[in-house]
């Protein structure tokens, strides 16, 4: 408890700091706002390992191009250490999220690509434009198929939208299993020590079918559940 109120403190009370900074930092272009975001995410690292005895364990070869990364999602925790692990990658992220004042303006500088869970037309287009603006940047496209944080020990189908990607983007996809949800599970302020493993899994190849792109992906992010 103790260890989590202090990374509470510190980490939530430095971040209102980087939002402010942000803001300036806007002014230079995005390669200087990714720059800084990383920077917060290694913040965010550093907090996680001195103030709650969390580090992470990468396995697997982290994609260095252009690549849709597809990862399961427990916690918070990934959604800003693999900002560190992929170098900058671009993130597919809920429109709600983007639209928050401040913060949406300076995710939507890093690169972030809304998505509406409704699933429009007009929506997935505008998501696989802004994908294909960042993979021509040779950047990961970071997604979380299942659509949202899920406990250990839970499967739920992969989303639509992951299968546009795959389909309109013509990229390799590769899985990523983590099991973060040990040690901060969602809905809970009290995080324990440990290890996070984020398991890079064999990339699946563009143009297969649908339903064995899926299968693959599905079975690959899920690989560290018991």
């Amino acid at each position: 408890m103790i260890r989590s109120i202090l990374f509470m403190v510190v980490f939530y009370g430095g971040t209102v700091f980087a939002v402010l900074g942000a803001l300036p930092v806007g002014l230079l272009g995005a390669r200087a706002v990714r720059r800084y975001c990383v920077g917060w995410a290694r913040f965010h690292r550093l907090c996680a390992r001195l103030l709650l005895g969390i580090r992470s364990r990468v396995e697997g070869a982290v994609p260095g191009g252009a690549a849709i990364v597809a990862a399961k999602h427990q916690s918070m925790y990934e959604t800003l250490e693999l900002l560190v692990i992929l170098h900058q990658p671009a993130a597919v992220a809920k429109r709600e999220l983007v639209a928050i004042p401040l913060w949406g303006r300076i995710a939507r500088a890093y690169g972030a690509i809304p998505v509406d869970r409704a699933g429009s037309a007009a929506a997935l287009r505008a998501m696989v434009a802004a994908a294909k603006r960042a993979a021509a940047e040779g950047r990961a496209i970071v997604i979380f198929p299942e659509g949202t944080r899920v406990p250990p020990g839970e499967r739920p189908p992969l989303r639509a939208g992951f299968a546009g990607l795959y389909r309109l983007l013509g990229l390799p996809v590769v899985p990523v299993a983590i099991d973060s949800g040990r040690l901060a599970p969602r809905g809970s302020f009290v995080k324990r020590p440990g290890i996070v493993t984020f398991r890079f899994g064999a990339p699946v190849p563009p143009g297969l079918p649908r339903a064995e792109a899926e299968a693959r992906v599905h079975a690959a992010i899920n690989a560290l559940e018991v």
